[in-house]
């Protein structure tokens, strides 16, 4: 695991979006694993620009989403389809029929999720996965107790995690109580994890995540298992880390030269 410090949430964004487009320029078919919410938007937006400035392309790269709400069509302004389809897939050059999102209206759920874990594996598994952590340490939607070996499945949202998703809707009478996940054991399948964090609201999560004992009370602290992990936060998010993290990185590391 390497963990890197920005001084802010741009400088972390940037530094993401290093990575992912080194990785994409190496292997332009790259099998990308993309997280929602406000994380992750600052690097979106930095591969945005680089694809309308400097030509990035997008053509051949395949997506999955980590998850989405049960019950939203993706018509829905807080369905997470509606969000990348906003905030990423409509500003760059990827083809419709290689970005695949979890159908929060699928009819058979369980179905589905077996189909979604069947098209990873067609796509030769997820080469890069993008993740960001919850308050409460969770990533994607594997809640505090979550199976770390678990699949692409439904959930049952915590009150934490659905207070925290309420800025986001009219009411919180109106957040979706379920939704559909990769699972903890299908994320470490990954070949390499892009964990990002940002505002000191995440800075327990963080600590225990990175520095705390392997348990299923805190999710992402299975990161710690995986073979190739970058985390990479703003100042306020690293606040609580007991340890020395270097504020940058050496390219021949980072950087699979």
């Amino acid at each position: 695991m390497l963990v890197i410090l920005k001084d802010n949430y741009d400088a972390m964004s940037r530094e993401a979006a290093l990575i992912v487009v080194d990785r994409l320029r190496k292997k332009p078919n790259l099998v990308l694993g993309l997280a929602t919410g406000s994380t992750p938007l600052g690097l979106y937006r930095e591969l945005i620009r680089m694809h309308v400035d400097e030509g990035l392309d997008f053509s051949k790269v395949v997506t999955f989403n980590l998850d989405e709400y049960v019950g939203l069509s993706p018509r829905h302004d807080q369905s997470y389809q509606y969000f990348m389809r906003e905030n990423l897939f409509k500003h760059i050059n990827i083809p419709q029929q290689n970005i695949h999102l979890p159908d929060g209206m699928a009819q058979d759920i369980d179905g589905f999720c077996d189909w979604y874990e069947s098209e990873i594996s067609k796509a030769g598994g997820i080469d890069l996965q993008v993740l960001g952590i919850g308050p409460n340490g969770h990533i994607a939607f594997n809640e505090p107790g979550s199976s770390l070996g678990s699949r692409t499945r439904i959930k049952t949202l915590t009150e934490n995690t659905m207070r925290t998703n309420a800025r986001f809707f009219k009411d919180i009478l109106e957040v979706p109580k379920y939704a559909i996940t990769m699972g903890v054991g299908t994320i470490m399948d990954s070949r390499e994890l892009l964990l990002l964090a940002n505002g000191a609201g995440k800075a327990d999560a963080i600590r225990a995540a990175v520095e705390g004992p392997l348990t299923g009370q805190c999710p992402a602290s299975i990161i710690q298992l995986h073979r190739k992990t970058f985390v990479i936060l703003d100042r306020e998010a690293g606040c609580k880390l007991s340890g020395s993290y270097p504020g940058t990185w050496r390219s021949s590391f980072l950087l699979d030269r």
